[in-house]
């Protein structure tokens, strides 16, 4: 038993000085060009076009995926500046973990959006929904499932409290669509 403490204690000594390195696969192009104007949520981005520009190196990899109406796009938050632990989202005035939010300043500055798949043109990803900055690295696409990703009776923490037309106006940012 205790030689099993010793392995996961120099296991996660090793993983806590790792470094683990992506590179893009491609890159997300909308009209957003301004933190402040681009919308917070994909539900708050309905209307706003973009596209996902998948490198030709990668474009085998998007075969069938024209068959799913929504996909999840991981991406690098290329402009979200330091990281921070605690937060003040834009839906409240008092600060949360950064674990409890979807800020972009993160340890690890991994964003993603569930958007909709308007339609595929060869290694062009035509979306809507896209509360995504312009020139946005792009690291994966994965399908969203309903099978899989759908989670009925959900506990939704501090958000909970939060005014759904308070939310609405918040999220959209200014946003003139």
């Amino acid at each position: 038993m205790a030689s099993g403490r010793v392995c996961g204690l120099i296991r996660r000594k090793h993983l806590q000085n790792q470094v683990i390195a992506y590179r893009p696969i491609g890159i997300i192009e909308s009209r957003h060009t301004l933190k402040e104007k681009t919308p917070i949520q994909p539900v708050y981005a309905r209307g706003c076009r973009g596209k996902a520009v998948v490198f030709e190196e990668f474009s085998a990899g998007l075969q069938d995926l024209e068959g799913f109406s929504h996909i999840f796009l991981i991406y690098h938050f290329d402009r979200a500046g330091s990281p921070r632990l605690k937060v003040r989202p834009y839906l409240e005035d008092v600060e949360h973990g950064i674990f409890a939010t979807r800020a972009p300043s993160r340890p690890n500055a991994i964003g993603i959006s569930i958007v909709e798949l308007v339609r595929v043109e060869g290694n062009v990803l035509w979306l809507d929904g896209v509360d995504i900055l312009d020139q946005t690295p792009l690291l994966d696409i994965k399908p969203y499932i309903a099978r899989f990703d759908r989670i009925e009776n959900t506990r939704n923490g501090w958000q909970d409290a939060i005014d759904e037309e308070v939310a609405r106006a918040r999220g959209r940012r200014g946003f003139e669509g």
